[in-house]
This record gives structure tokens, C-alpha cells and sequence, in this order.
């Protein structure tokens, strides 16, 4: 039996300890920062600021004391918003331990230092002196689906091999399918920038422009997402797979996407500010990713239009029907 942490109960983190809880053969804690929510889910059964309809057997053990989550557990898996993770492994430091396996699901570019979160991860362990083996978890998944068992297939990737193919046993299930891959940058950003592209798409969907625009929207994303991707370092092939084009598509198409959503609304003029409030504390993370991944893109010489266009709408309230209109208006070129 694996003892796993679980840190973070939002929607994401609660779906993996349930999916885990499910599959059997683990013992599975759930940290929540907030000990108000980590005392409603223990008295009730649910998670119901963030994934409620979905009871959480009492053999999922709930905390918000990180000494207590982290001290006996042998994978740790992060699920924290992406403007968290630093702040949180800072605190976790004094009890994380050599021989831990460090699993992250969070998809998100830190700000400022556009760096990747597990990047992040790393310099914060790397400044500590802790050496931990360590992958990424990413692909299209909807936290609602996976937590009432629907088929979900995942991506675990790492540069360790025996880790990847590791995390591949443990937290396979007849419901939950994962593949490894060893590109870990391009897994990662696929995660990440699909966000970007799907707030787009649900500012195409807000304005009722219809289906050929979407479709043009997702495809001409893939290629902006990619082209970053490999200008990072990741493979091509990689954003072909789950965690690029099947992480897209879902979340730029699926009802259940906070960062559709976002779009959505801004496609309807809405003030952001009232669009996130509606969120009642839930992340869009593509919100605050749009502007890392133009920062990243400019360190590395990559035009992402779709983006910028996205980042002019959330920051100056840029008029979405021009944007699109400029969008089209570019000069011509060869796909």
C-alpha cells in the first residue's frame, strides 16, 4: 500500500484522491490550505466549496496541517494553483524528505519568471539541498468526470523512466488510463497554454461567430502552442498527443471549462473583475497564464497572435470584436 498526499483541494485534487482512493491499494490525504475547508469536508462528506456532489469516503484522510500530510507520505502529489506552488513548497520544505516521488498537476506559468511549475518546484528544492525524483501529470481531464469514474486518459512524464513507469502502475484504474512520456517541457506547456487558446475559443463562442470560427480558432492555437512548445525545447509529436491536442480540444470545447467560460463572458463584454467573482474563488488559470506565456514567447523570439490578442482583452479591455476582426485581417501567409 502506497501512502499519498494529495496537496490541494480544489476540484483537481479532490478528483485524484477519489480516483486513487477508488482504485484501492492506497492510503490517500487530502490537504487543504484552508483548514474552513478542510473542517466542511470532514464534517460533510464533500467537498462542496469546490467539487460538490461527489461524497469523499472517510478513507480519504482530510488535513490542513502539511506536517501531517507530508511526513509519512511516499508520492506527494501538488494540485495547487499555479501562483501558489512557490509559496506552498517553501512551507513544505521542512517536511518533504529524500526518497519521496513529487508528482505535479497543476498547468501554469509562474509570473514574472515565466518559468514552467515544475521548474518552480525544482529551484525551491534545489535552494533547500533536496534532490527529490519528481514528474509532470497533465492531459484532458474535467475534474467532475474523473470524479464520477468516467474514462480518462492521462499523460505522467518525466526524464526518469522507472518513476514515469511507477506512477503509471499506481495510479492506473479501469477508469483512469496513463501513459508516460519522457518530453516533460512539452507536456507541460501543452497544459499550460491550452488555457490561453481556450479563452480565446469561448470568446469566439460569446460572440456568435459559429462553428467555422472555432474550428479555425483551435487549429491556428495548436500552432501557436506549439510553436512555443518546441521553441522551449519540447518535441512536436508531444503537442499531437493528450496533453496537447486532446487537452485543447477539451478545453476549448468542453461545458465544463472555467477558462471556456471566462471567454464566454468576455465575448459578452463583461468586466473581468465581475466574470472571476462568478468563479467564487475557482481558478481560470489561462487568466493569469496568458501574460507569462507572451512573456516566455518574447524570450524565445515566438509570435503567439491568438494570445496577444486574449492578453489585450483581459488587460485593456480591448473590444473582442475587433480582435478577432484583427485576427482575420493579418497578412496572408503558408500554413
Amino acid at each position: 500500500m502506497s501512502r499519498i498526499a494529495v496537496m490541494g483541494a480544489g476540484a483537481w485534487g479532490t478528483a485524484i484522491a477519489l480516483s486513487l482512493e477508488r482504485r484501492g491499494g492506497h492510503a490517500v490525504m487530502l490537504w487543504a490550505h484552508s483548514p474552513e475547508v478542510a473542517r466542511e469536508i470532514r464534517a460533510s462528506g464533500e467537498n462542496k466549496a469546490f467539487l460538490p456532489g461527489f461524497p469523499l469516503s472517510r478513507q480519504i484522510a482530510v488535513t490542513s496541517d502539511a506536517e501531517e500530510a507530508l511526513r509519512e507520505a511516499e508520492i506527494v502529489v501538488s494540485v495547487m494553483p499555479s501562483h501558489h506552488v512557490r509559496a506552498s513548497y517553501e512551507s513544505f520544505v521542512p517536511y518533504l524528505k529524500h526518497g519521496q516521488l513529487l508528482v505535479s498537476a497543476t498547468k501554469g506559468i509562474e509570473d514574472e519568471t515565466y518559468l514552467r511549475v515544475s521548474q518552480v518546484i525544482s529551484e525551491v528544492l534545489g535552494r533547500h539541498q533536496l534532490n527529490l525524483r519528481w514528474g509532470v501529470l497533465s492531459g484532458p481531464s474535467f475534474a467532475q468526470e474523473v470524479a464520477a469514474g468516467s474514462p480518462t486518459a492521462l499523460t505522467i512524464a518525466a526524464n526518469d523512466a522507472e518513476l514515469a513507469a511507477q506512477i503509471q502502475r499506481e495510479f492506473s484504474s479501469g477508469t483512469l488510463r496513463l501513459y508516460t512520456n519522457d518530453d516533460v517541457t512539452g507536456v507541460e506547456l501543452g497544459g499550460a497554454l491550452k488555457n490561453v487558446i481556450a479563452i480565446a475559443a469561448g470568446i469566439v463562442g460569446g460572440l456568435g461567430l459559429g462553428h467555422n470560427s472555432t474550428a479555425a480558432l483551435i487549429t491556428r492555437g495548436v500552432a501557436e502552442v506549439t510553436r512555443l512548445a518546441v521553441a522551449c525545447g519540447g518535441r512536436r509529436e508531444t503537442l499531437a498527443g493528450l496533453s496537447g491536442i486532446g487537452d485543447l480540444v477539451l478545453t476549448c470545447t468542453g461545458a465544463l471549462s472555467r477558462n471556456r467560460w471566462v471567454g464566454i463572458e468576455l465575448g459578452k463584454d463583461r468586466p473581468l473583475v465581475e466574470i472571476l467573482s462568478d468563479l467564487h474563488g475557482k481558478v481560470a488559470e489561462g487568466v493569469r497564464t496568458t501574460s507569462a506565456a507572451l512573456g516566455l514567447a518574447r524570450q524565445h523570439g515566438v509570435e503567439m497572435p491568438i494570445a496577444d490578442q486574449v492578453q489585450s482583452i483581459l488587460e485593456d479591455r480591448k473590444n473582442p470584436q475587433q480582435a478577432m476582426q484583427e485576427l482575420m485581417s493579418r497578412p496572408g501567409r503558408d500554413e
